[in-house]
């Protein structure tokens, strides 16, 4: 069983969150192992849904996976070779670095998520068309825009973080 038909879900890039996360924690209920029988085999099952669902909840793991039932997954981690896309990446870095405001970073995060829709475009004409070569480049650029969004995030937790701190409260 793959991880899509374990959440009942179509074997496609675009799901249905929604519907991911009531099966996750549908899965969760049933296999958890405090409530079950055989505790090792249930710690091991609910070890599986929760490595499915991370897998599926992000758009550039459920690519890389939708590779990988398609045996195509190979060399995913080898290094991004389109020098605008290295360009752009890079410019996109330094915005990253030097926002110091909420705006900033809300613009950057805008930018970021334009960036993964077309990815995320030509990830699906690359697939339906069987250019394995350019699903994984895509794939690639798709892990690359992730973690820049995740930074992103952590960077508007900080900056969240030092608006509510004062020196003058009381601890």
């Amino acid at each position: 069983m793959n991880h899509f038909e374990l959440f009942n879900l179509t074997t496609a890039l675009d799901i249905d969150l929604t519907a991911l996360k009531s099966e996750f924690l549908k899965l969760q209920q049933q296999y958890h192992p405090d409530k079950a029988q055989d505790k090792a085999q249930a710690l091991i099952q609910s070890s599986e849904i929760n490595q499915a669902y991370k897998t599926l909840s992000l758009v550039d793991s459920r690519a890389a996976y939708l590779l990988s039932l398609k045996k195509q997954d190979q060399g995913l981690e080898q290094s991004i070779h389109d020098f605008e896309f290295l360009q752009s990446a890079l410019e996109i870095r330094e915005q990253l670095d030097e926002a110091s405001t909420e705006d900033q970073l809300k613009g950057l995060k805008t930018e970021v998520e334009q960036w993964i829709s077309g990815l995320v475009r030509e990830f699906k004409i690359d697939y339906d068309a069987e250019d394995w070569s350019e699903a994984r480049d895509t794939v690639r650029k798709l892990k690359f825009f992730q973690r820049v969004m995740n930074d992103i995030e952590k960077a508007e937790d900080r900056l969240l973080d030092d608006d509510h701190f004062d020196l003058d409260d009381e601890f």
